[in-house]
């Protein structure tokens, strides 16, 4: 549970769900951003995917943190998967462990899918992120200034959101029950890349509106867990990518819309992925 004596009262438990492989530096002040700023009842859910650079270690030293050790990388959709299947709370949050979150964060974040129900993901503004995400370029260099620039950015936006057609993985607020509606992640999508893509549409095909909170703003390294072996990462994106184009029938992104209408009504057999 969380570490802040200070939560607010009464909230429904949120599961925060973070995904690890090696990147130790980042994964401690991931979490050490949650402890500090966030209010919010949550529980935190980590899943390791083999880590071999004491992660593992740090991880278990975590007061009440719930945790999974993977010996192989089961993915992130692997990995997300067993995560969501022993979450307690009401509301889920996937972050990737290279990210810091801000002041506000998950009470703006909840706020959105707790205001108005026709949305079912709601994603932050970032600095590496896809373009529809993305502020860029930002106007600091550490991460104390990243933080007085979040607070900024936030209280100038305060309730300010957009529709878009597919959100980052890397940090994304759902009611658990839309699980039940639409599935978890498709876990052909290994280790990572077009699963985050493939969620959403399958949300939108249950006319589920995808929203990005102007009024949040995290920090994002990237890649983290990539960055060893640029070439394998081009070479994952490349292969899921088709996997993704040839599981929906499209030949790029700008075909979301199109891809939904077409795939309309939502149907069990097709669109859920069982976890």
């Amino acid at each position: 549970m969380s570490n802040n004596n200070n939560f607010i009262e009464n909230s429904p438990l949120t599961s925060i769900i973070i995904l690890t492989h090696n990147a130790l530096r980042f994964t401690k002040e991931c979490i050490f951003s949650i402890f500090q700023y966030t209010k919010e009842f949550y529980e935190l859910i980590l899943i390791d995917n083999g880590s071999t650079d004491g992660t593992h270690e740090f991880l278990k030293s975590l007061p009440k943190a719930r945790m999974i050790v993977n010996q192989q990388n089961k993915g992130f959709s692997g990995g997300c998967n067993q995560g969501i299947s022993i979450a307690k709370g009401e509301n889920i949050v996937l972050l990737n462990n290279d990210t810091v979150v801000t002041e506000g964060w998950l009470t703006r974040l909840l706020w959105w899918i707790n205001h108005d129900h026709s949305i079912g993901i709601v994603g932050p503004r970032s600095n590496v992120i896809v373009p529809h995400q993305a502020i860029n370029p930002v106007p600091y260099r550490r991460v104390k200034q990243m933080q007085t620039f979040a607070s900024e950015w936030s209280k100038n936006h305060n309730k300010q959101g957009y529709e878009v057609d597919y959100l980052s993985g890397l940090c994304m607020a759902f009611k658990k029950s839309l699980i039940d509606i639409i599935g978890g992640f498709d876990e052909q999508f290994f280790p990572g890349y077009f699963e985050d893509a493939d969620f959403c549409l399958r949300a939108k095909i249950c006319e589920k509106k995808l929203w990005v909170a102007n009024d949040v703003y995290i920090h994002h390294y990237g890649s983290r867990s990539f960055h060893i072996n640029r070439k394998l990462q081009s070479e994952i994106i490349q292969e899921n990518s088709r996997k993704f184009f040839h599981k929906w029938k499209m030949n790029n992104l700008d075909e979301i819309a199109k891809t939904v209408e077409r795939e309309k009504p939502f149907n069990r057999e097709r669109h859920y992925f069982p976890i």
